[in-house]
């Protein structure tokens, strides 16, 4: 064999030899950046499958993040506060019909845990508490507190005694000039009250005292500001200590619906009514003087 001829078969690929991707001239970047080789391209297309799984972490933090704040509302409204409307006039002028209110859970956590751990406070006479309706526990009424366990209470001439002194009111409206005598003379024992539940009709026997009401242990003895217009503990009874709500904090919203307004008769389209009055006449309903007033 010649030794001076060139060998033109081309040389086998070894570890030390370059790749000959290598040698492909680059390829121009489509986004108008630098140019970059076909095998960098390879790997830019590449780049979807590798951000999936990233993605995915993206979705459960959002779902853990709304998880989180889903659990700090169930505890908020559980322990600390909850929220209330006023549907009726019976605590008026203290709440008007259409406040939204703010009640106070925590001071009222008595018993259990709670109890210890809480900043508990005993109710005390004329505090307005939230609870629920002893006739009806589905419901939701809201008063003020008149007589606590052990006091004797009356009502004569529309006025107030506890443990034989007159109780200053001067949260109190009186609205009609009509008297009843099972309503402003409280208690009466000689004929039922068309609003007096069938059972606090036979009860109230047993705790009257010389024409006087005695309020039991862990109860209490409930009354409505606007005094005239007010279902109370005159009506159904005391209400127990396991009750109670709590005590409104605040009102955070408060709307006006004139009477006049509203539709007169029930029909299909009340709802779509009333949901279009609100809405066209939201600025105008609003009691903004009444927004985050203190409830006393």
């Amino acid at each position: 064999m010649d030794q001076n001829k060139p060998n033109t078969a081309p040389p086998s690929p070894s570890a030390g030899s370059p790749d000959p991707a290598a040698s492909i001239p680059p390829k121009a970047d489509p986004a108008g950046g630098e140019d970059v080789t076909v095998r960098e391209a390879a790997v830019l297309e590449t780049m979807p499958l590798i951000l999936t799984p990233r993605h995915s972490g993206r979705w459960l933090d959002t779902v853990q993040s709304l998880a989180e704040v889903i659990v700090i509302a169930v505890f908020v409204i559980t322990f600390i506060v909850q929220p209330f409307q006023i549907p009726s006039e019976s605590m008026e002028n203290t709440l008007l019909i259409g406040d939204f209110l703010l009640v106070d859970k925590i001071h009222d956590a008595n018993g259990g845990i709670w109890g210890h751990i809480l900043p508990y406070t005993p109710i005390r006479r004329g505090d307005v508490i939230v609870f629920r309706y002893p006739v009806n526990p589905q419901q939701h009424f809201v008063k003020r507190v008149i007589g606590l366990p052990g006091d004797h209470v009356y009502l004569k001439d529309k006025q107030v005694y506890v443990n034989g002194e007159r109780l200053q009111e001067p949260y109190v409206v009186h609205r009609t000039a009509e008297f009843d005598n099972y309503r402003d003379n409280f208690p009466q024992l000689d004929l039922p009250n068309a609003n007096q539940d069938a059972r606090w009709w036979f009860q109230i026997r047993k705790m009257v005292q010389n024409g006087e009401l005695v309020v039991p242990k862990d109860g209490y003895f409930v009354l409505g500001d606007n005094r005239d217009e007010s279902l109370d503990s005159r009506y159904w009874g005391f209400v127990p200590r396991q009750n109670i709500i709590g005590r409104p904090l605040l009102i955070y919203w408060s709307i006006h619906r004139p009477e006049q307004l509203e539709p007169v008769t029930e029909t299909p389209n009340d709802k779509l009514w009333s949901f279009a009055y609100t809405i066209t006449h939201m600025v105008q309903e609003i009691r903004w003087n009444r927004t985050f007033r203190r409830v006393n």
